[in-house]
């Protein structure tokens, strides 16, 4: 699957059956709601684990707003903006283990059904991030599967980086990279060992290269596990806040 505007038909419906597993993985491991102690702290600082069932469920919610936009080519009713969703998170949190699982399993179910809906062409067409940033309505999927495996390990329940399946790690990979070079980011080369693959963001001639397993090279980059397993002949540098709008032009 490329990062490109080329992206086929084939590979959305492939997109869409691992956002279905990653749906069912992190179903599972939420398992029963009465065992669930949604106010412990989460991976994410002040998060507690309702914070990020919350937050998961609103994504939800707002990529499919943006799916019925591009699908209908009108609003379907107002948009959530900052202060809404900072609101809805902050209240949201504070409710049962029975409430935030429903409530996360019903935006899940509902954002699904309205990717089924899609007519092929309309898949193409732009709608705008929140932060203001476009892009073509299909990669609204790929926004949502990196939400899902991303805050599945912010939830402390078992799910870790290791856990990442392989076709999500080398997209995330290439996607974060490719934004990280267009913003200079002072790495010279990142080489995952057990993907086989090499990116090159700087010249031949500076530093550092990192290298690792492509698990151990996303959890650094997007915040979610310290740089245990990386080898660097250099200093390695804090990455910005992840995730990153896309490189212009990668999409």
């Amino acid at each position: 699957m490329t990062g490109t505007t080329d992206i086929a038909l084939a590979d959305i419906d492939l997109l869409l059956d691992e956002i279905r597993g990653s749906v069912a993985r992190l179903d599972a491991r939420l398992g029963s709601p009465t065992r669930l102690q949604a106010r412990e702290p989460s991976g994410l600082p002040g998060w507690s684990r309702g914070h990020v069932i919350t937050h998961l469920a609103r994504s939800a919610d707002v990529y499919r707003w943006l799916l019925t936009l591009a699908r209908t080519g009108a609003e379907p009713g107002p948009r959530a903006d900052a202060v809404a969703l900072d609101r809805a998170l902050r209240e949201g949190a504070e409710r049962s283990a029975g409430e935030l699982v429903a409530d996360l399993r019903d935006s899940l179910d509902r954002l699904l059904d309205e990717a089924r809906t899609m007519p092929a062409e309309r898949w193409f067409i732009m709608v705008t991030a929140l932060a203001g940033w476009r892009h073509p309505a299909w990669f609204t999927l790929q926004r949502c599967r990196r939400e899902l495996e991303t805050h599945h390990v912010d939830l402390n329940l078992g799910y870790t980086a290791a856990d990442w399946p392989c076709g999500y790690v080398t997209w995330a990979l290439d996607d974060t990279v490719a934004a990280l070079t267009a913003r200079g980011f002072p790495v010279a080369r990142i080489h995952a060992t057990d993907l086989g693959r090499t990116w090159t963001l700087a010249p031949a001639d500076a530093t550092p290269t990192v290298t690792g397993t492509g698990r151990s090279v996303l959890a650094w980059l997007a915040g979610r596990g310290r740089d245990t397993g990386l080898h660097s002949d250099g200093p390695l540098p804090t990455p910005p806040r992840w995730p990153l709008p896309p490189a212009p032009g990668w999409i």
